[in-house]
């Protein structure tokens, strides 16, 4: 059923829900592990969506495990977070990476042939990319057996090697879209098509090449680069842009993109300066040759009085505010008797005004319009603030208010990293 050789000496976990896909999966791996130096493992995810069901499947993958001295890393969804498909998913993810982290090479998940078609025909019909082409893929060290295996196969496999399994029956109802297109759209296309699984399938493998090709371009020409804030993607075309842009939303795991998305952030990549586009929670900024891919800027509510403040994080920037001289590195100083009482370690508001080291006032937007600070770090660098007086830009320049001479009887230091440098 699966040519084990390719996987030969490997610590391989299986991800087994009790269903008869990862039940045949875990089986076949089981009984032929040995003649290929497979150290085998599973893991089981209760994620309580089906309460007492869930509980019994699960308890039945124990019992299966232990028989056959199969260790099993069983994980429990305890979250109070409501529990949607989505939310799920990306719990299942975390399991993986546990086990993963824990000595696992690699976490086989049972996707089969007839589950790659159903992807396929879903981001066709929902207008994702063209990579939507290419199906199921593994994924660094996500891998997919069965993925060549078609449901009859695997059928087939059960019912001879007398595999036991048990049902999830939600896989039976039409609550979901998959279920819908695995229910009434295969069967049917099956009947109009002979051998229209395998032709998907075929056709996933040839895109799952192409996108390969892309991917090693946008390494090799690094068209993306990530930063704790955001993904750039420099302008290119249009064919190698979209797929980059595609990495980036994936990214910030996004899912429901759609080819329109793709057009228009290309279209922005030839933009002015200054023009941006929000979809799906996030915000693209053009910032001339390039657009920056960042969460949705949101000025962060943070107003902390600067007599208290001293050492910390403040916005996922690092800022420390010391009267101590660094012995190296970059830093502000200021004095600290021209900062007022009643000042604040904030991020920007509307109507703030900057002074600059010896020189002229303007608005702060102004001020880093003149600086060349991208938009979209504008909201993230840390300010050191009385009412809408900036005393200081950290990371970046003090107000001629706060300015040392000759006079200053104490010296404050301002270390943060300069946000105006972030690529």
């Amino acid at each position: 059923m699966i040519d084990l050789s390719v996987y030969a000496n490997r610590r391989i976990c299986v991800a087994v829900s009790g269903g008869r896909d990862s039940m045949a999966l875990l089986n076949f791996i089981y009984t032929h592990m040995r003649e290929h130096g497979i150290v085998l493992s599973a893991l089981n995810c209760d994620h309580k969506i089906r309460g007492k069901e869930s509980k019994a499947d699960s308890d039945f993958v124990k019992k299966y495990c232990a028989e056959r001295n199969i260790p099993l890393t069983f994980f429990e969804w305890n979250s109070n977070e409501a529990k949607t498909e989505e939310r799920a998913r990306i719990w299942r993810r975390q399991c993986y990476e546990a086990v993963l982290n824990g000595g696992a090479e690699f976490v086989a998940t049972a996707h089969h042939m007839n589950d790659n078609a159903e992807t396929v025909l879903f981001n066709l019909a929902r207008g994702s990319s063209v990579s939507g082409l290419s199906g199921i893929c593994d994924s660094g060290k996500i891998i997919h057996p069965l993925v060549s295996c078609t449901r009859a196969q695997i059928d087939e496999y059960v019912l001879s090697n007398g595999v036991p399994y048990v049902d999830d029956e939600t896989n039976f109802t039409e609550n979901y879209t998959r279920n819908k297109i695995r229910l009434n759209v295969l069967p049917e296309l099956e009947k109009a098509v002979s051998g229209a699984v395998k032709n998907i399938y075929s056709l996933s493998r040839l895109a799952s090449e192409d996108e390969e090709y892309f991917k090693e371009q946008i390494e090799k020409r690094k068209i993306l680069n990530f930063n704790k804030f955001g993904v750039t993607i420099r302008a290119c075309e249009s064919v190698i842009f979209k797929r980059a842009a595609l990495q980036a939303i994936k990214r910030f795991r996004k899912k429901d993109y759609t080819q329109e998305h793709l057009k228009r952030l290309f279209e922005l990549s030839s933009a002015e300066k200054g023009k941006k586009f929000e979809f799906l929670g996030l915000t693209a900024y053009a910032e001339g040759g390039k657009i920056v891919l960042t969460e949705e800027n949101i000025c962060l509510p943070v107003s902390i009085p600067f007599e208290t403040y001293r050492a910390e994080e403040i916005g996922g920037v690092k800022l420390v505010i010391t009267e101590q001289k660094p012995d190296s590195g970059k830093y502000l100083k200021a004095d600290a008797f021209a900062i007022g009482k009643n000042a604040v370690v904030r991020f920007r508001r509307k109507g703030d005004r900057f002074k600059k080291f010896k020189g002229g006032e303007k608005s702060l937007g102004d001020y880093f319009t003149d600086e060349k600070i991208p938009l979209y770090l504008r909201d993230r660098i840390p300010l050191i603030a009385d009412g809408s007086c900036v005393l200081a830009v950290c990371g970046v320049e003090i107000s001629d208010a706060v300015k040392t001479d000759e006079n200053t009887q104490k010296t404050i230091y301002i270390i943060s990293e300069n946000l105006s440098e972030v690529t």
